[in-house]
């Protein structure tokens, strides 16, 4: 009869094994303020008795406090800094091109998750998009597929075939909170269906982005995602929720984006196209952003006075940080190769943008909401079960935490 290892030890940090699930669920945008007034609003109840001194914590996400870098952190357990992966974006210098950083290779941190199911684990991992599916899946022998390629999935390549049939819905689209719920009916009717060890889910902020906190599009959300939730507690899974980062508004009174073109600054005060502003929040799903966020970076040619550009960025109207790429990358524990040389983070309600023109914002039906700075770093950390003094009063809590708390630290 085979047994399980006591704990195993991921970059650096040991997490005990599991003695029943653990379902750990990242809700992409989810500022602390949706849960709370979700649950004040009676529609999400099972959320409101977690909501607790005991089980509900806030800690901070990575910045720039986007999906990618942040999903990556919290299934690593550590920063960017040790991860590789800071963006959605960055300049090749070398080569000369943009380059989108979904591809697993740019991930040089093994994960808790592919560790976890190498030491024998019953791992599985569903996610909205299937952007992320490829950087969470790496050295992963189990379940791992997205909603939004459901249909598609295979055992071969997701370790799962028949996921539509399971699931009982069909693929959702993209661009709708049905994408979300699809995860979370995934996870159920996994947990309904198979052992597993530990999983992972990851939604979409689809919904986030038109919906402020305890409006009643974001109060349906959360009532949908309660009823799930409860129904892994019921499955008997320690569920532990946090969040890749929050949400503000970013735009003016007339509801128009407050946005600051980057591109245009730059191209003033060095000439055409001297300066490369890149926007990390950038991939394949602009819709509801328009590829605006809170954080940029900025490649300098070399002849260029570094330190008097950001001292000029940083006296910008709207501009809340301007530093070097060696002091962003230490402040923020990012990885200086994936960055420019300057790092530049936006006030609350404003976005940074590279060109008016490389903006298409006819797909916002909705005021601009969007994330990426300081103001997003804010995110619930929070657990079906009490966690431990030791855990709860660290002086930092960072929602790459969840795991280790999950597995080591609660009651």
């Amino acid at each position: 009869m085979s047994t399980s290892p006591v704990s195993v030890e991921v970059n650096g940090r040991r997490y005990n094994w599991m003695r029943r699930p653990v379902v750990v669920v990242c809700v992409d945008g989810c500022a602390y303020e949706y849960l709370e007034m979700a649950a004040a609003a009676g529609v999400a109840p099972f959320i409101g008795k977690l909501l607790q001194p005991d089980t509900a914590l806030r800690g901070d996400c990575v910045v720039p406090s986007f999906t990618n870098p942040n999903n990556l952190s919290i299934v690593t357990g550590v920063p960017p800094a040790v991860h590789g992966i800071s963006g959605n974006y960055f300049f090749d210098r070398e080569s000369g091109t943009e380059v989108l950083m979904n591809d697993p290779k740019y991930l040089v941190a093994p994960t808790v998750l592919a560790r976890f199911a190498e030491a024998g684990a019953k791992v599985a991992v569903v996610t909205a998009k299937d952007k992320l599916r490829r950087l969470l899946g790496k050295g992963l022998q189990g379940i791992c597929f997205s909603s939004e390629k459901a249909d598609e999935a295979t055992l071969a390549e997701n370790g799962i075939d028949g996921v539509v049939e399971l699931v009982g819905k069909p693929v959702p689209s993209v661009y709708s909170a049905d994408l979300s719920e699809f995860v979370f009916a995934a996870g159920v009717r996994l947990l309904e269906t198979r052992e597993i060890d530990l999983m992972y889910l990851s939604t979409t902020d689809y919904v986030q982005h038109k919906c402020a906190p305890g409006t009643p599009g974001a109060n349906a959300f959360y009532q949908m995602m309660d009823g799930y939730l409860q129904r892994l507690d019921e499955l008997g899974a320690i569920v532990a929720i946090t969040a890749d980062h929050g949400m503000n508004a970013k735009h003016n009174e007339d509801g128009e984006p407050n946005v600051i073109y980057l591109q245009e600054c730059f191209d003033e005060w060095l000439g055409k196209d001297q300066a490369r502003v890149i926007l990390p929040i950038t991939d394949p799903y602009v819709v509801h952003h328009g590829a605006l966020g809170s954080f940029a970076t900025v490649y300098l040619p070399p002849s260029a006075d570094t330190e008097a550009l950001r001292r000029k960025l940083a006296a910008e109207p709207g501009i809340e940080l301007a530093l070097t790429r060696a002091e962003g990358c230490k402040r923020f524990e990012l990885p200086p190769e994936r960055v420019g040389d300057l790092i530049v983070i936006s006030e609350r309600n404003v976005v940074l943008g590279t060109q008016r023109a490389r903006h298409d914002l006819s797909g916002l039906d909705a005021p601009l909401r969007s994330h990426g700075g300081l103001a997003e770093q804010s995110v619930p950390l929070i657990f079906s079960q009490p966690v431990a003094k030791s855990a709860a009063q660290r002086e930092r809590l960072r929602n790459f935490d969840v795991i280790d708390i999950a597995l080591n630290h609660l009651q």
